[in-house]
């Protein structure tokens, strides 16, 4: 049986894919979740990986959430006690925007057809967004008389600000490419042939850099969306005092001074 999370490493960028079309990539299911979040706990952990793009298998993205097994309580999500289906969550989906919140990897989403409801969340969840020209985006969530369970009401704000985020929410409808280019949701669209031809690109621009310097990079931009001034400088000046301990530091500098390119180890 195929894995729902496909991984594949080629040197040091890793494609994750979420490879269950015929359910259009929903990852409700506890197995897609256990899948999805040890791919990222994976990425995490393994240094000669500096960069991940994250995309679908066959026409969608994501659908997010699996309705037709939504109300199975062989599905193992809704309980007809309230209060279980609250645990449930957490030892379920919720632990997806946990992971991407802790990976310090970039992570490229290579948005390559509908990205709904949590799959729309899922995309947020990463640190670039850039989409096919037949990428579909809802916050579909009321639509179906629930709402984001997964983080999205944290995520969206963040990216759209309150008043996109909060057309997308309360209405439930869907945009284009276009108009997410256009709010900011995504940072690039280009023709659906040369999704993951564009998705590499742009994960080797990053990856020739410092693995160490970029991890730290993604860490501040992270941590920096809940601190304060004050204290997101107190942990720059943390983490620069580490940077330039590196041997990529040193690297980089020499590099610059002899007019050659760098190279770096990850040291």
């Amino acid at each position: 049986m195929d894995s729902p999370v496909d991984y594949s490493q080629d040197g040091a960028i890793v494609t994750v894919t979420l490879n269950q079309p015929e359910t259009r990539n929903a990852f409700t299911d506890l197995d897609v979740v256990d899948a999805l979040v040890g791919a990222v706990e994976r990425l995490n952990a393994d240094m000669t990986v500096r960069v991940a793009i994250l995309t679908g298998a066959g026409k969608a993205f994501s659908s997010g959430g699996n309705l037709k097994r939504m109300l199975d309580p062989e599905a193992g999500l809704v309980d007809a006690l309230p209060a279980r289906t609250r645990i449930n969550y957490q030892a379920g989906i919720q632990r997806v925007p946990l992971a991407f919140s802790r990976i310090e990897v970039p992570v490229i989403a290579a948005v390559n057809g509908p990205a709904v409801g949590a799959g729309c969340d899922l995309a947020c969840m990463c640190d670039i967004r850039i989409a096919g020209e037949s990428a579909r985006f809802a916050e579909s969530f009321v639509k179906v008389g629930i709402i984001p369970g997964d983080g999205g009401a944290w995520l969206l704000p963040r990216i759209l600000g309150m008043s996109r985020a909060a057309e997308l929410s309360f209405t439930g409808d869907s945009i284009d490419a276009a108009q997410a280019l256009a709010w900011g949701l995504v940072s690039r669209v280009v023709p659906d042939s040369d999704l993951m031809t564009a998705a590499r690109e742009l994960a080797d621009r990053i990856a020739v850099n410092p693995p160490y310097a970029v991890r730290m990079t993604k860490r501040l931009l992270r941590e920096g969306q809940s601190m304060s001034l004050e204290s997101l400088l107190q942990l720059s000046g943390a983490m620069q005092s580490l940077a330039h301990a590196t041997a990529d530091h040193k690297e980089a500098v020499a590099a610059f001074i002899e007019k050659r390119p760098p190279v770096f180890h990850g040291n």
